[in-house]
């Protein structure tokens, strides 16, 4: 299964970027063997309507325009369920199995996720119910994303 990230803004060069890039090419690395093909983080920009709608419907219609027919949805989102890691790493694992050929996770802007979107979405999760920075979510996801490889590999990354 082809999993992609999508990212609305961009990241600058610093530790913050090193860590996340870091953790996704651990991911890319430990994922291959167990069917994750991790394809990439594509960024844009933040829509520059003037209205939080029509911002948040631009930056969606980005989304689904790179979207492959078959492709699971998840949303980061704060009105998304919160997973522990073994949960997380048991959904990705389930869309796997279950014959999806691609997931997109998605890491919404900072006017957050269309509401069209939200309910076109396979699965909405959130990292808690605290607000995180960009650089911060994109770190956490890397993270999770390697975490749930190594859970389903029995490696002893996890410690549960």
């Amino acid at each position: 299964m082809k999993v992609a990230i999508h990212a609305v803004g961009r990241m600058k060069a610093g530790p913050e970027k090193e860590l996340a890039d870091r953790y996704l090419d651990r991911f890319s690395k430990s994922g291959g063997p167990l069917g994750f093909d991790f394809s990439g983080v594509t960024e844009i920009a933040e829509s520059r309507a003037r209205d939080v709608d029509e911002r948040r419907r631009e930056e969606a219609d980005r989304l689904r325009a790179q979207m492959v027919s078959g492709t699971a949805l998840i949303l980061l989102d704060e009105r998304g369920k919160n997973f522990s890691s073994q949960q997380f790493a048991d959904k990705i694992a389930a869309l796997r199995d279950g014959g999806q050929r691609g997931l997109m996770i998605a890491i919404g802007g900072p006017d957050g996720h269309d509401k069209a979107l939200r309910n076109e979405a396979n699965m909405l999760i959130s990292f808690g119910a605290a607000t995180w920075p960009h650089q911060m979510v994109r770190i956490m996801l890397g993270e999770q994303l390697y975490r749930a490889a190594t859970i389903l590999s029995g490696h002893p990354y996890h410690r549960a």
